[in-house]
């Protein structure tokens, strides 16, 4: 129906209304549904004149646009191709995120950057805002937006502020958008607490991306059914595991444990046993418990709490296997060769019982000889020696195919009894982890080569090859280190491998990395098997985790069916006609999630921050921007040293070659420089921490080209009551 509705338009040859297109079709509610579809996903116009036109007719570009917050934004084309500009006054009430029709320019920004004017607004990205409410001296007052590139402050009138008091954390609907002329209105719907309530700040992230955190009555009710003891009838139809040594190995505080490991060492080789939770023999297709997990996409793990994919019957409960428990599990069991190259595998739906609930930090002190742990755990401690051989074995057979591994701190932060951040530290990720990561990736691989043999609908996790401007803009930087190549080629994994060893134990590796990590794509979910490039995998799918990801259920249920006889050409038209926008929502799912674990660790990370103004700390030159530098500390808490804090000199941003240079003097601070600086200001609600250098850091002398003149942008107006947080080079 689409495509007649398009061939419809493209006869007519102009706008049509809508009545006269719905004319052209017997079938009047197919025809409205098509035509609403075709709207959302920008291949329809609705012009301001109520006429129904293709984009071509138009002129207009459909896209997203990015905030700022200076009031400024960046056109994202829908269909590829370059971001654009989007000056302030071009903008037009545009919020960011929000899907637009634009029209490019003729004429380019003062830097040559492709300038754009938002024509329409097709889809608002935001009926809510949550911020915080400020009082103007009435009885009315505003809400000031907790995130910083929506730049509209919201007025509150009159009988619609639900009673908040000043600097209380709200949720508040948008009655009234911005349009350019007009400001935003709204009234208040939920007051979160007030604005240094510790638990507050975690309800604000979870509004303002609009995170499900209370599973709906029909879901909990499912899960509640079913959290009970495995019948014996279910028992006996699968392969019985239970007299076998395996064990979960997690961090000491997870309660949804989705996957058990066993090993046995053989003359030749291994049997590698990777069993997962079974979610699929308990989450049916289409019933409420699917439904709500594949809205959520994934859990999202915060701080202070855990916002489950599956209720905690489920999560927690039915599908976690529990020490001494017996649990249905999918099993992928692996024969490997002494050189850990696989020689065959088989999947068969299991019954396990988890021998012990081993943790990281206990496997790390038993493997480096803690007696009390080896006497505890002593009918397993062979096993996990054995493991520490296999992974070992396993992560250097990925090192030859040439995987690249960035190893980027993670944070570990430590909260008191009111959710205060007391600690922030590096997590240290010991063989343990190192072990379980390395099965999992076996599975994971061979789950998927599996799979593209079969020739069956799956989501696979695919990561593509970085474009080659990319690679190009790499190399040159590269070359300032001598570090560079004669040529990037089709720029294989294996190369930018050999590049980052040669970096490891220099004081350029976190610079290398760094950089080389921003020329990649993103990982994503996909129907097609497109190989990981990160992992150098030809195939590559995440089968390990289903109780806290839904793309591992779909990876069950497809293996399932294919096992058991039940991929017909039927279903598998079925799945293969929905994969792909399964693997779309899953991805933006994930982004999501993201943000919102990134956001929940800067806004701690702040918190803990704000007890050490005065303090000095050593740290490393993490990014570069026209305005200053951002320095990353040992713990990985990141903050700014602003240019206009640096005396003695104007410093100018080189942006290809990552650094700040003095234009009179030739002082330059460079990405991956050690510094150390003094804490002088956090703004826990903007998410900001400023630095200044400490004694003892001057900066490196220019070497080799001279800083190139940066480029400069239009003069953006400065906004009302914002903290501007710029992009890192």
């Amino acid at each position: 129906m689409e495509t007649r509705i398009i061939e419809a338009l493209l006869r007519e040859g102009r706008p049509m209304s809508p009545e006269a297109l719905m004319e052209c079709f017997e079938y009047k509610d197919e025809a409205a549904s098509a035509i609403e579809k075709l709207i959302l996903e920008g291949r329809l116009i609705l012009t301001r004149k109520r006429k129904l036109a293709l984009p071509e007719q138009t002129g207009l570009i459909y896209g997203r646009v990015q905030g700022s917050a200076r009031g400024y934004g960046f056109f994202i084309p829908e269909a590829g191709g370059g971001d654009m500009f989007i000056p302030a006054d071009a903008m037009h009430g545009a919020m960011h995120n929000d899907m637009v029709w634009a029209r490019a320019a003729e004429t380019s920004s003062h830097n040559g950057t492709q300038e754009a004017e938002v024509a329409m607004i097709a889809i608002r990205a935001h009926a809510v805002i949550v911020g915080t409410y400020e009082l103007d001296g009435s009885e009315g007052g505003y809400v000031v937006p907790d995130e910083p590139r929506v730049c509209f402050d919201m007025l509150i009138g009159v009988g619609h502020t639900l009673g908040a008091k000043n600097g209380d954390k709200v949720v508040a609907k948008i009655t009234r958008y911005p349009d350019g002329r007009r400001p935003m209105l709204g009234e208040i719907t939920e007051i979160l607490g007030a604005r240094d309530d510790a638990r507050a700040d975690m309800l604000s992230i979870i509004r303002r991306l609009e995170l499900p955190d209370v599973f709906p009555k029909a879901a909990t009710k499912q899960a509640k059914a079913l959290n009970k003891p495995v019948p014996e009838d279910a028992i006996a139809l699968r392969e019985d595991l239970r007299g076998k040594l395996i064990v979960t190995i997690d961090g000491a505080d997870a309660k949804d444990l989705d996957d058990a490991v066993s090993l046995t060492k053989l003359a030749d080789g291994w049997i590698l046993g990777v069993h997962i939770a079974d979610v699929s023999a308990y989450v049916a297709e289409g019933t409420p418990l699917d439904e709500e997990a594949y809205r959520r996409g994934t859990s999202v793990y915060f701080p202070d709490r855990v916002l489950p994919m599956f209720p905690a019957e489920l999560s927690n409960g039915a599908c976690s296997l529990n020490e001494g428990e017996d649990k249905l599990t999918f099993s992928c069991i692996m024969r490997l060769d002494a050189e850990g190259k696989p020689v065959s595998h088989r999947m068969a739906d299991t019954v396990i019982r988890s021998a012990h609930r081993m943790t990281y930090d206990d496997v790390n002190a038993m493997l480096d000889g803690d007696a009390s742990l080896c006497e505890k755990y002593a009918d397993v401690l062979p096993m996990l020696t054995d493991m520490k051989e296999l992974a070992a074995i396993l992560h250097e057979k990925r090192v030859k195919r040439g995987c690249l591994d960035f190893d980027l701190d993670e944070a570990d932060i430590t909260l008191d009894a009111e959710g205060r951040a007391v600690d922030v530290k590096a997590a240290v990720r010991g063989i343990s982890n190192r072990m379980i990561e390395e099965f999992m990736l076996e599975a994971n691989e061979t789950v998927a080569a599996h799979a593209a043999a079969a020739g069956i609908p799956m989501m696979y996790r695919v990561h593509e090859t970085p474009d080659k401007d990319k690679l190009n803009e790499l190399n040159v930087f590269l070359n300032t280190l001598g570090l560079g190549v004669r040529s990037m080629g089709s720029g294989k994994p294996a190369l930018l491998q050999k590049i980052l060893l040669r970096a490891k134990g220099t004081k350029d590796e976190t610079l290398v990395a760094r950089v080389m990590l921003r020329s990649m794509k993103k990982a994503r979910y996909a129907g097609e098997c497109l190989g990981h490039y990160g992992l150098a995998a030809e195939y590559y799918c995440h089968f390990t985790s289903p109780i806290r990801r839904y793309p591992d259920l779909v990876v069950h249920r497809m293996m399932k069916l294919l096992l058991s006889g039940g991929m017909s050409a039927q279903v598998s038209e079925k799945y293969d006609s929905a994969m792909e926008e399964m693997a779309r929502r899953c991805s933006d799912r994930e982004l999501v999630a993201m943000e919102a674990e990134r956001a929940a660790d800067d806004l701690k990370k702040c918190e803990y921050m704000a007890s050490r103004i005065g303090s000095v700390e050593k740290g490393i030159i993490s990014g570069v921007a026209q305005y200053g530098f951002f320095v990353r500390l040992g713990n990985t808490v990141e903050g700014m040293v602003r240019a206009a804090s640096l005396a003695g000199d104007y410093f100018e941003c080189d942006e290809r070659r990552y650094r700040l240079v003095g234009r009179n003097t030739g002082r330059g601070f460079r990405l991956g420089d050690e510094a150390r600086v003094r804490v002088i200001a956090v703004d826990v609600g903007a998410g900001t921490i400023d630095f200044e250098l400490a004694n003892g850091t001057r900066g490196g002398t220019s070497q080799s080209a001279p800083a190139e003149k940066p480029a400069r942008k239009p003069k953006k107006p400065e906004p009302k009551r914002r903290l501007a947080r710029g992009r890192k080079s």
